[in-house]
């Protein structure tokens, strides 16, 4: 009866989390998706355009401080609430924006929540992980493409019966409200662990021992300086946005000027990266338990720098897309196994770690842009496979975790929520077969 009990309560987690990152998707691609209208109602040129877009980007990206002392405050399962409620008015706000600099602010402003939300909501998948002893992180990061790809649905449904932004948007703010109710039971109340917990390498940070002693207090009162560990954890989610966003934004242009693909086949190099994404991050919670995150992280950007360097060197079109495949596939899993890492040191190395990774997202197309501007499209492509090996070298450096702590008696099998025992763990008595001996 306890087991059912705890198995529905891990499967309730597990769908309250999912809510959020849905949630994140849906509402990031909802106003995204109505940019052509926007810009046509407040005429907008298209560098105002763009500074509205890097608005949103820089108030995510500068939001650590903030989100860091929140997240102590409030704690994620209240900061996730907060910062959803704030999104969604955020998006009603937007639509009756009277001119640009009131949309700038209302963008800015929809950074700094995001930045809040991505942090908060990674911070409970973490402790679904460590409560109840599951991978789950890749599929719930999967559940945020899902988000996306909802909102893309409604948009182009709503449009087909009206192009007005305000009525697009009341919809989505109905459906925002719904997610959010139902995130709100199932959400964890997660300890906040202490300072200095986080898993780190011998000697990465200076004066560790003398933090330690510091009392706990005062730890969780003020902003700590990141160790090497964090650092290295925040390398290797910029340079893994780098990745995506890079492959996101300049994946089609390459197929059509340096590939020569035809106008039909030129946008499917961006659909290979996104649907090999999307089903990695399905199972990448399967690879996980099977072979820990280090090695996920390591191998899997080895695979995506190496296949997409090999396509670069090959040419054509057919050899393009399997190394658009292979980033995809290895890029997958490295931004979830990277939050869990960095959840475990704290609120303070999560905040940073998420910040960093904003920043790669927001430069690494541009960069890539200044780097193709010099050399050609193809040095541009290589920095991305560059920026890849990068994250698995930075990979290296990070000391994961592989065992869950320690796990109350009444631990469940929670398989049929579609969860994966974490790497290194006991199964509980109830799953071992009776030909060990044990009674059912």
């Amino acid at each position: 009866m306890t087991v059912l009990r705890v198995r529905d309560e891990s499967a309730r987690a597990k769908w309250a989390v999912a809510a959020l990152f849905c949630f994140l998707g849906f509402q990031y691609a909802t106003w995204t998706s109505r940019l052509p209208a926007l810009k046509s109602r407040l005429d907008l040129s298209e560098q105002e355009l763009g500074l509205l877009l890097m608005a949103c980007g820089v108030g995510a990206a500068v939001s650590f401080p903030l989100v860091s002392y929140l997240m102590r405050r409030l704690g994620s399962r209240r900061l996730s609430l907060v910062s959803g409620l704030c999104l969604a008015v955020l998006l009603a706000a937007l639509s009756k924006a009277p001119d640009y600099p009131v949309a700038l602010v209302i963008i800015c402003a929809d950074g700094v929540a995001v930045g809040a939300l991505n942090v908060a909501m990674n911070a409970q998948g973490a402790a679904l992980e460590k409560r109840f002893r599951r991978t789950v992180m890749s599929q719930l990061h999967a559940t945020f493409s899902a988000g996306l790809l909802g909102a893309a649905l409604l948009a182009s449904g709503v449009n087909l019966l009206t192009s007005a932004v305000t009525a697009h948007f009341a919809v989505a703010f109905v459906l925002l409200l719904v997610l959010l109710a139902c995130a709100r039971r199932g959400l964890l109340d997660e300890p906040e662990p202490a300072a200095g917990t986080a898993p780190q390498e011998a000697g990465a940070t200076e004066g560790a021992d003398a933090a330690a002693d510091a009392p706990a207090g005062r730890r969780r009162k003020r902003l700590s300086l990141p160790g090497r560990a964090t650092l290295w954890m925040g390398c290797a989610m910029v340079f893994g946005t780098i990745t995506e966003g890079a492959m996101n934004d300049w994946s089609a242009l390459y197929m059509k000027d340096i590939a020569k693909a035809s106008a039909t086949v030129a946008p499917l190099g961006i659909a290979v990266v996104s649907v090999m994404m999307l089903l990695a991050r399905v199972f990448a919670d399967r690879w996980r338990t099977r072979w820990g995150d280090g090695r996920v992280v390591v191998c899997g950007s080895a695979v995506a720098g190496v296949g997409l360097a090999l396509a670069l060197l090959a040419g054509g079109v057919v050899p393009t897309l399997l190394g658009f495949a292979c980033v995809g596939l290895g890029a997958a899993a490295v931004t979830p196994c990277v939050y869990v890492a960095a959840a475990a040191g704290g609120s303070d190395a999560l905040a940073l770690v998420a910040a960093m990774g904003t920043t790669g997202l927001l430069i690494g197309p541009a960069l890539i842009g200044f780097i193709a501007g010099w050399g050609g499209l193809v040095v541009g492509m290589s920095a991305v496979a560059v920026s890849a090996l990068i994250v698995s070298l930075a990979g290296t450096r990070i000391s994961w975790s592989t065992h869950a702590p320690a796990a109350p008696a009444a631990a469940p099998d929670d398989r049929a929520a579609g969860d994966h025992p974490v790497a290194g763990e006991p199964r509980a008595a109830e799953d071992r077969p009776v030909a060990e001996g044990l009674t059912p």
